[in-house]
Order: C-alpha cells, then structure tokens, then sequence
C-alpha cells in the first residue's frame, strides 16, 4: 500500500505512515507541508518522495529541510515551472509520472527510480 499526500495532507500522509500496520510500502507528497509532521519525520520507515513545483520557494525549502530529517531511502524532486497548486500546463502531468515510478518502484513493480 501506498500512501499519496498534497498540501498539508503530505504532512497527514507522513504521520499516518509512523503508526501503520504493517507499514506502508511508499510515500508520495506533491507540494507538501512535512514541516507540519516534524516531530514524527524521524519515524517514517517508508520510501518517500517529495514532489515541489520549482515556483514554490517557501515550500521547496520546508520539503528541503524535511529531507535532512527523513531517515531511508528519500528523494526530492522540483518540477520545472510549477507553482504550489502544479496549475501550469504539463506540470501535473509529470507529477502523475513520478508518482507513478515510485509507487511502482517500492510496491513491487519496477526498479527504484
């Protein structure tokens, strides 16, 4: 099972996992609040990734710091032209594909990305 978060539901999406049974195969927040979820970031066990629109510049820097927190397998990845909603065109899109290649990488489908 994966877990999928936007907004400040990235931060819910993030507590959740800490206290899954059993735990959660894979995290994906898009434009994430983990800031939100300080206090169990160090608990997290799952696969995260952290999607931010590269026009989200207080954002991109809480997903920045929540990424020196998060222990295990993590990654950040800022797309192109995208503010904090992913409006722009094409800028959803390619978070449909990240997540996409994450959950299928850390749920049993394919390669790590």
């Amino acid at each position: 099972m994966g877990y999928f978060g936007a907004s400040t539901g990235a931060a819910a999406a993030l507590v959740a996992e800490t206290h899954a049974t059993p735990p959660v195969g894979a995290v994906v927040s898009r434009g994430g609040r983990p800031d939100l979820a300080r206090e169990r970031l160090h608990h997290v066990r799952a696969p995260v990734l952290l999607v931010v629109g590269s026009r989200d510049g207080h954002v991109l820097e809480l997903n920045r710091q929540a990424l020196a927190v998060l222990p295990g397998e993590k990654r950040l990845a800022v797309v192109e032209g995208a503010g904090h909603l992913f409006e722009e065109p094409g800028t959803l899109e390619r978070v449909v594909e990240l997540a996409r290649a994450w959950f299928a990488a850390y749920l049993g489908a394919g390669e790590a990305p």
